[in-house]
């Protein structure tokens, strides 16, 4: 049960979708901002990429329905699916993953820890593998973002299913109508 009442079913709205029914006016300027930030049109970076920074984020961060949300969505976008997204979970240095995608993993974790320690070497280390400073700029925001949005779910105490089903359910839904879609 969540710390507040949020005059509903939590089972039926999980995790973050609870909150943002309670406050309807704070949920969607979230939910642009989660549009945006992973859907919307990107010159480089694929919608699943940009899943996998938000996933691994929220592993980093032990929001179990966000890391178990955003797994999903990311492995329905990525070719080979949750294999990959549990690889980079399990060992970012080891996963078979780019080396612009590891390096701007690297830059997710030290934003997940403090902003501070994202340092010019590993600024330098993304730029040499590749990384553009808009793919920079959107690592660092989605990590920070989602950094907010796992506090507001874990905050706030909302319960989250275990079963793996329910969130592969919510990525088709996801991938099929974006954020905040009904």
């Amino acid at each position: 049960m969540a710390h507040i009442d949020l005059g509903l079913d939590e089972k039926a709205h999980p995790g973050i979708n609870g909150p943002m029914l309670f406050r309807p006016e704070t949920a969607k300027p979230l939910n642009q901002l989660a549009e945006a930030l992973l859907r919307a049109p990107h010159p480089t970076l694929t919608p699943g990429e940009r899943e996998l920074v938000a996933a691994y984020v929220s592993g980093l961060n032990d929001c179990n329905f966000c890391c178990s949300s955003h797994s999903a969505f990311a492995a329905a976008q990525l070719p080979t699916g949750m294999q990959l997204v549990d690889q980079v979970r399990a060992d970012v240095a080891t996963a078979p993953v780019s080396a612009k995608l590891r390096a701007l993993l690297r830059i997710a974790a030290a934003v997940q820890r403090s902003g501070r320690d994202v340092t010019t070497e590993l600024v330098d280390g993304a730029r040499a593998a590749g990384a553009t400073d808009l793919e920079i700029h959107d690592t660092v925001l989605i990590a920070a973002a989602f950094c907010m949005f796992n506090r507001y779910v874990d905050g706030l105490g909302t319960w989250a299913p275990q079963d793996p089903e329910a969130y592969a359910r919510a990525a088709d839904h996801i991938v099929a109508n974006g954020y905040g879609a009904s």
